[in-house]
């Protein structure tokens, strides 16, 4: 998908829309270049093996058929281990579609087993709903309390009710920028707020994720369940 926005196409009733449809444009635009410009393991972010997303996810207890989606995982090997662990019903979105490139091109035969979404997290709309929702490093970029909402709003439309939600980012003691970009810092209480009433903690695990170029930085990883009603 193609974000595409001027003066000239905004109309009177987009008014209000004109500063998130502007947003969206920078945003892609962004990590298009981020994309084309570099392979997967020359990013900061970059992991040989997800392996405490791994973890998580079998602790979850989702079963090898529900499904499960994996928000702006860009070009990450986690797709392949999934399929390489029996999970069959898996979805990557992400707004890049250089990045969505780079994981099919690695995949090969095995990308046609992966439903692939190119999509922006803040207006996307799911076509189903999901066992589990996988973020490792997305929500931490939104730094509004507007597009929080908004991403908090799409996820609760994405899990079904007992589903799970794993969600990394980085924690109070690690970076306060990533590639270029301001970032907000989280630890369990601060997120628990953030993402509201409806999700209970049921784990939280600090990694030190250490860069391509030898750098610490240090994640904090939770996993939630949604429960049916406000607690």
């Amino acid at each position: 998908m193609t974000w595409v926005c001027d003066s000239s196409s905004i109309g009177s009733r987009d008014y209000d829309r004109a500063p998130l449809l502007m947003s969206q444009s920078g945003t892609k635009k962004h990590w298009e270049q981020v994309w084309t410009q570099k392979r997967a393991d020359e990013t900061s972010w970059f992991q040989k093996e997800p392996a405490v997303s791994l973890a998580m996810i079998e602790r979850s207890g989702m079963a090898h058929d529900d499904a499960l989606i994996d928000v702006g995982g860009g070009a990450s090997v986690l797709m392949d281990r999934l399929l390489e662990a029996g999970y069959r019903d898996i979805t990557a979105l992400d707004v890049s579609g250089a990045a969505l490139q780079q994981a099919r091109q690695r995949l090969g035969r095995d990308a046609s087993q992966i439903n692939w979404i190119e999509d922006d997290v803040r207006v996307f709309e799911p076509p189903r709903r999901y066992a589990l929702w996988h973020d490792r490093a997305v929500f931490h970029f939104l730094t509004s309390a507007q597009d929080q909402k908004r991403y908090v709003e799409n996820l609760e439309r994405s899990v079904w009710p007992g589903g799970q939600l794993i969600i990394a980012t980085f924690a109070p003691e690690g970076p306060k920028k990533c590639s270029g970009l301001d970032i907000v810092q989280y630890d369990a209480t601060s997120l628990q707020a953030a993402l509201g009433k409806r999700w209970k903690l049921l784990e939280e695990q600090i990694d030190l994720h250490r860069t391509p170029a030898g750098r610490e930085q240090e994640f904090g990883f939770y996993r939630l369940e949604f429960q049916n009603i406000l607690r």
